[in-house]
């Protein structure tokens, strides 16, 4: 209904029952200063105020001018009333200590480890939370794959799916699949002042049109981590530097001299094989690397070359496709080094522990990814960004707040590297160049970052629908594959097995 509609009601009603009773408040909302009578003669007689309660038959019959007037003069003070005290009635704050609002969380920051991110969750609760009204729940540490997959089947709402979190971190075409009618638009939140705050290209990474679905909170890239201890060894008696390791030519040289020195221990675990063959075949001039069906297009040749290339590595037995994450294997001599993400280095042990029981220091070195002899080196940009579900304002401004507390830019650094990642806004970055770093293996990491940061183009990982699902389909696959590796297992052969299981994916 209408509120004018409702108002004229609510006097009609006053109205009739004042008519009926005492009419003693009349005089008093028609001296209301701009609500005056009409008529100059129709003001209360003299004796009114000085006789107490005057008589009705007397002055309400014979001087008040009716029912329609009496309405329209009531609904006029009522309207003036609410603009004199806004405050009272229209501007209750959405947030209120005395009333918290809890937004529950999905996150991947620490899933295997103690959490930097649920460090700062806690921080948050007992400072800026609790002084707003706020409370931060953690109810899922998981991975991305995984938490994209959860958040899938909640937005089926079958039974038996989880409820949708009010927060949560995911790759861009999560939120794709999620949509932006479900979403928040960080564009609402974030002014144009702080969006140039950031990196360039990061912001772009969350995007869904022109609206900003994912916000960044720090990114990775893809570097080689070494078993120190064991590579000094190798070294000692090969020659070969870490320092080798930075092209693929010496990469794969490196990995076939340390089969035949450790009698057929293959060198390197890859958790993404297939963004390095990407990086790899963009580095041998390959473009268009993706057909219309959102997935590898099976007629480029330099793509095809590329896989070929690694997968016969496989089949030699001087590379394999990580278990799970390579960091694993590194940590139990499985192999002696790893391709995975910058993150990974919160999940290293410092010590390596062998098949036969023996163990010695990790001392944990970091190579820049690995790159072409000539041309542009490539490293890919990585990880997931911040998304708040759309409900209610309360929950939307309660979001913002906590973002903006993550995002200050002294606490983002301080969380980046504690976790192996990459600040998102420029301040953190230029200062990340100051951090004296008491772990030799994150000062490592960082070295490598920094050369890196400097040298190299950064590439966004692909977006496109079920990239994720798909890429873990081939990865299966090939793992399965890789078990059957033997002396007699010819290259050739298998690598076209795996060409064969990429583009039949679908």
């Amino acid at each position: 209904m209408h509120l004018h509609q409702k108002m004229r009601e609510t006097a009609s009603l006053c109205y009739d029952e004042f008519s009926k009773s005492d009419s003693s408040f009349i005089p008093v909302l028609l001296s209301v200063p701009g609500l005056k009578h009409k008529s100059e003669n129709s003001a209360p007689p003299e004796t009114f105020e000085k006789r107490g309660k005057p008589q009705k038959d007397l002055y309400f019959s014979q001087n008040f001018p009716g029912k329609e007037y009496f309405m329209k003069r009531l609904i006029r003070l009522v309207l003036a009333s609410t603009l004199c005290f806004p405050a009272s009635a229209c501007s209750k704050p959405l947030l209120s200590p005395d009333d918290p609002v809890t937004l529950v969380m999905w996150h991947v920051y620490g899933e295997q480890a103690g959490s930097p991110m649920d460090q700062l969750i806690e921080e948050f609760n007992e400072t800026e939370g609790m002084e707003k009204g706020i409370i931060i729940s953690t109810a899922r540490l998981s991975n991305a794959y995984s938490i994209g997959q959860e958040l899938s089947e909640a937005l089926s709402d079958k039974p038996g799916a989880p409820d949708m979190p009010d927060l949560f971190t995911c790759h861009i075409n999560d939120a794709k699949n999620i949509g932006m009618d479900n979403l928040l638009d960080w564009n609402d939140w974030f002014s144009e002042t702080e969006q140039e705050e950031f990196i360039p290209g990061f912001l772009e990474d969350g995007r869904i049109g022109s609206q900003l679905a994912v916000l960044p909170l720090s990114k990775s890239t893809h570097v080689l981590m070494v078993n120190g201890s064991g590579f000094a060894r190798f070294q000692q008696d090969t020659g070969i530097s870490l320092q080798s390791l930075e092209t693929w030519d010496g990469f794969f040289e490196a990995a076939d001299a340390y089969r035949q020195w450790s009698d057929g221990t293959p060198f390197c675990a890859f958790d993404y094989l297939l963004r390095a063959i990407e990086l790899y075949a963009e580095e041998q001039g390959a473009e268009n690397l993706y057909s219309d069906s959102e997935w590898y297009d099976p007629g480029n040749e330099i793509l095809h070359e590329a896989v070929l290339r690694f997968a016969k590595e496989i089949a030699r037995g001087t590379i394999v496709i990580s278990d799970r994450y390579s960091n694993t294997q590194i940590m139990t001599g499985e192999v002696l080094c790893g391709v995975g993400s910058s993150a990974a280095i919160l999940y290293y042990n410092d010590t390596v522990t062998y098949p036969d029981g023996t163990s010695e220091p990790m001392d944990l070195q970091v190579v820049p990814f690995m790159h072409a002899e000539t041309g542009k080196p490539l490293m890919t940009i990585a990880g997931v960004g911040l998304c708040a579900r759309k409900t209610t304002e309360q929950k939307a401004e309660a979001a913002s707040v906590f973002a903006h507390w993550l995002l200050d830019p002294d606490r983002n650094l301080s969380f980046v590297t504690s976790a192996g990642y990459m600040p998102v806004k420029k301040s953190s970055a230029e200062a990340i160049q100051k951090v004296q770093f008491s772990d030799a293996g994150y000062g490592n990491l960082y070295e490598a970052l920094g050369q890196m940061t400097q040298t190299y183009q950064a590439c966004s990982e692909p977006s496109f629908k079920d990239y994720y699902s798909k890429a873990e389909q081939f990865y299966n696959a090939v793992r399965n594959l890789q078990q059957s590796v033997s002396e007699e297992t010819d290259p050739d052969q298998f690598a076209e097995q795996v060409w064969n299981i990429l583009i039949t994916i679908r």
